[in-house]
């Protein structure tokens, strides 16, 4: 069976640390800042592929490798890293890493100040890892150094400037994309529905023990859970992201599909009934429909 249950801010500390904050539920929220330093003994500790409750922004020099979802980066240099509860991931070939610094926080921190969900760093699709140049990087150290600074200091109101600083690190990233794709984003009708929709379809991955299979699987499906009509529901996807509902659900179970093969120990009987499908023919149809090899094939690949 696969195991990638969502790995807790609670569990985070206790795999990498050994122990647990105080008042790490507190009401309002929780941030944390840390030093990658060298590895005792030359080894890191494995980074296991799932997904995340918590908020990762994390830059590093040096080469690893990291799995978003079904995707492999090959990160080279100054890479700043953006991660969050939507996606899972896993870092290989930590042995690479030279130094770096992160930050976790959680939903609650920033609770009061809107939706962090709604930069493009954090959303499905997007880009989640910048290559930096050595200017960039330089900048984006002294963020962090600007972090520990006020997260040691006194100050009252520190948590606020360090909320800033992390904006100033999501923006900086977002400059760094061509403008255009951020240009006009209206938070009109539209986009509330394609949201809803993309969070209801969210919601069914990564498949594993308490996710067991994938239940909505057509836009009539999504459009009854939205109480809203499967036309304005196309009409909406549409117009946001330039898909079809139906071709952005195929993309999402493909995706699935390709991270339960290479990653679960599942059969491919087993996948195919945990994607929805009713005969296992089904799936091998859509997988060889869209990838041109069999799952079998791509399982052993």
């Amino acid at each position: 069976m696969v195991k990638n249950k969502t790995e807790s801010i609670e569990e985070f500390y206790k795999r990498k640390f050994e122990w647990i904050p105080e008042n790490i539920r507190n009401e309002i929220g929780h941030f944390n800042l840390f030093k990658v330093e060298p590895p005792v003994g030359g080894k890191r500790k494995p980074v296991p592929y799932q997904k995340r409750d918590y908020y990762k922004i994390m830059i590093t020099k040096g080469e690893s490798k990291v799995l978003y979802a079904d995707q492999v980066v090959d990160v080279k240099g100054y890479a700043l890293t953006f991660s969050n509860p939507q996606i899972p991931y896993k870092w290989d070939c930590l042995e690479g890493i030279e130094h770096g610094v992160f930050c976790v926080f959680n939903q609650e921190f920033f609770s009061q100040f809107g939706s962090i969900n709604k930069y493009s760093v954090f959303q499905p699709g997007s880009s989640h890892i910048f290559t930096l140049n050595t200017e960039q990087a330089k900048t984006v150290f002294g963020i962090y150094e600007r972090m520990f600074d006020e997260i040691t200091s006194d100050y009252i109101h520190k948590y606020d400037v360090l909320r800033n600083l992390v904006f100033e690190l999501i923006h900086l990233a977002m400059k760094m994309e061509p403008s255009a794709k951020y240009n006009k984003q209206h938070f009109d009708a539209n986009k509330r529905i394609s949201m809803l929709f993309m969070e209801l379809l969210e919601r069914q991955f990564p498949v594993d023990e308490s996710h067991s299979k994938v239940e909505l699987r057509t836009a009539s499906d999504f459009a009854d859970q939205l109480a809203v009509h499967v036309n304005h529901l196309n009409r909406a996807v549409k117009s946001v992201t330039g898909k079809t509902t139906t071709e952005v659900i195929t993309s999402r179970i493909l995706q699935e599909s390709k991270i339960l093969l290479t990653q679960s120990d599942w059969n491919v009987s087993e996948i195919a009934f945990a994607l929805g499908f009713t005969e296992a023919t089904h799936f091998n149809n859509f997988f060889k429909k869209h990838t041109n090899v069999s799952p079998t094939k791509f399982k052993s690949i």
